[in-house]
């Protein structure tokens, strides 16, 4: 007897084009970060309600930063205050009930190709919809000792 495996459920949140995103490596003035932080976490909270993205309970984030076509070096881990702040977007926007370990995997980042003004997106998996194999592979076990 063959069984088909669950269809998992992946979303892409895609944020404006020129959306002015925060660097680990900035060193802006905590109201000016704020600020920026406040207008990425309404951005991605608009972004998700016109996607109509569904509540979820549990899942994997990982962010795509595609950087401007200036040609430099990138380290798509330096934009994790701009990921965090969208995923606070998405926990206004009801995806999912907070972004903890018990409802959150990552967000892990990735590079994408450049792209005229720069972009993050958001890869929403659901988790719930992932057969434990493939859970397992994204989130293995602890240390063993």
């Amino acid at each position: 007897m063959t069984t088909t495996p669950v269809r998992q459920h992946v979303w892409r949140i895609e944020l404006p084009l020129n959306t002015q995103l925060i660097s680990a490596n900035d060193t802006l003035h905590f109201r000016k970060k704020a600020e920026l932080v406040k207008a990425l976490r309404n951005t991605a909270w608009a972004t998700a309600r016109k996607a109509k993205l569904p509540a979820l309970q549990r899942a994997h984030i990982f962010y795509v930063l595609h950087p401007d076509t200036k040609k430099r070096r990138r380290d798509p881990g330096n934009w994790s205050p701009s990921a965090k702040a969208a995923v606070d977007g998405l926990v206004d926007a009801g995806v999912l009930p907070d972004d903890n370990e018990a409802h959150l995997l990552g967000p892990d980042p990735r590079i994408g190709t450049p792209v005229k003004g720069g972009q993050l997106v958001l890869i929403i998996t659901d988790l719930d919809q992932m057969p434990p194999a493939h859970l397992a592979l994204l989130n293995p076990p602890g240390d063993p000792t």
